[in-house]
């Protein structure tokens, strides 16, 4: 089965997470996503990244999981893993734990031009095949895998940001994550 893994953050999770998981399987790129949140930022502190409790950004993935179906899954491999998270690593291990599937990483058209900061970035693309989708207002579309559209440019500080102002997400999340984050919002004043 050919399985996309889509990291991130997911802090939280927002509605172009979800379209992009969403146009995953319904374009007959993969056969299934897994949303796979990160444990550690491995730019955590560096980039102003200050994420979630684990826990919560789980429960969140799986409420939006559970909302678009059978083809999309949450993994909560990076837990099991070293931390930092390095994307390559954590390919690596699920490639050895799961030899059935073929794996390609799911990125956005917006991280490009971070890639000469991650780990191993030559052999992402050598050896699971990234597929790389577009985000509103980013170039590179020249860059996009075959048949992938751009994706409205929502932000999960703009949501963080919304929520700490006790202004409305409508819009900006599923219905299944606002109703997990009106139950748990850890940035309420």
């Amino acid at each position: 089965m050919r399985i996309a893994i889509y990291g991130g953050s997911f802090n939280p999770p927002h509605r172009a997470h979800a379209l992009v998981a969403s146009w995953m399987v319904s374009s007959g790129a993969v056969d299934q996503v897994w949303l796979v949140p990160v444990f550690e930022h491995a730019f955590e502190g560096i980039h102003q990244k200050s994420l979630a409790p684990f826990s919560l950004r789980m429960a969140w993935c799986q409420a939006m999981a559970e909302e678009l179906g059978a083809s999309v899954a949450v993994s909560d491999v990076e837990s099991r893993l070293p931390a930092p998270s390095y994307s390559v690593d954590t390919l690596d291990w699920l490639a050895r734990a799961h030899p059935e599937h073929r794996f390609h990483l799911v990125v956005g058209a917006d991280i490009l031009g971070q890639t000469a900061n991650w780990k191993s970035w030559d052999k992402i693309v050598d050896e699971y095949a990234p597929i790389i989708v577009g985000r509103e207002g980013y170039a590179h579309e020249e860059s996009l895998s075959p048949g992938a559209p751009t994706f409205p440019a929502v932000s999960s500080t703009e949501v963080r940001a919304r929520l700490k102002n006790g202004e409305s997400i409508d819009g900006l999340v599923t219905p299944a994550v606002a109703l997990a984050l009106s139950k748990d919002n850890p940035w309420r004043k």
